[in-house]
């Protein structure tokens, strides 16, 4: 069942934006968002859906598992990975890639690494990490809760979040913000199109951005 908080709607409205426009809306609100060092391992990868979140921490003595916690993830759901950051371990490898493909998942997010890279290119699936490396996460790492809140680059994201990512990195915009991040995006959208327009029409850029109040535009509201 879709999320009170973000219906299907507004996830499709969210969509059209992109992480940079989204980025300026929430600094507006006072919303940390931006997912520091997490890039796309597709140039081209967008994602745009709420989050499944799964939360790794080291092995003890007895190794719990990586976990198959894929089977749960709802189509259109953005798995979003809490590893602390770690890059010596990867949680994320091709069969997880072939079976997300399969079941229709919005695409991944990891505070960490993923491996089995030809794979995730051939497949086009839209995969955000701090980078790469083969070495596997089992004995290393286990899961240690899901659909909990986690943290990425130092940002907390709750399950049913809204992840969006493009070829600039991943925002997370909380579920109870949304509507108002949403309102203030368009908007910003909006006037940031009107300058490309004005200046297409050979209005100089400081007219164009005076015009609509520009440089005020992502500055926080109770500043």
């Amino acid at each position: 069942m879709a999320n009170e908080l973000i219906t299907d709607e507004m996830v499709e409205a969210f969509r059209l934006l992109d992480t940079c426009c989204l980025s300026d809306a929430m600094d507006r609100l006072g919303i940390p968002c931006g997912l520091l060092g997490i890039k796309p391992v597709n140039p081209d990868s967008t994602l745009c859906g709420r989050a499944f979140t799964v939360r790794y921490v080291p092995c003890g003595t007895v190794h719990g598992t990586v976990g198959d916690f894929l089977d749960d993830v709802k189509p259109g759901e953005v798995v979003v990975i809490d590893n602390g950051g770690r890059t010596y371990a990867t949680v994320w490898g091709d069969l997880m890639s072939i079976t997300a493909t399969r079941m229709g998942v919005g695409g991944t997010v990891i505070d960490g690494v993923c491996r089995d890279i030809p794979t995730i290119h051939k497949l086009g699936y839209n995969i955000f990490s701090k980078g790469c490396y083969m070495v596997t996460g089992k004995d290393r790492v286990e899961v240690d809760a899901i659909n909990v809140p986690v943290s990425v680059s130092g940002v907390r994201v709750a399950p049913g979040d809204l992840m969006v990512g493009d070829a600039t990195g991943v925002v997370v915009v909380p579920q109870e913000r949304a509507a108002q991040v949403l309102e203030v995006a368009n908007e910003i959208a909006a006037k940031e199109a009107k300058i490309e327009e004005n200046v297409a029409k050979g209005m100089t850029l400081r007219q164009a951005r005076e015009q609509v109040h520009y440089h005020n535009l992502q500055t926080r509201e109770d500043s």
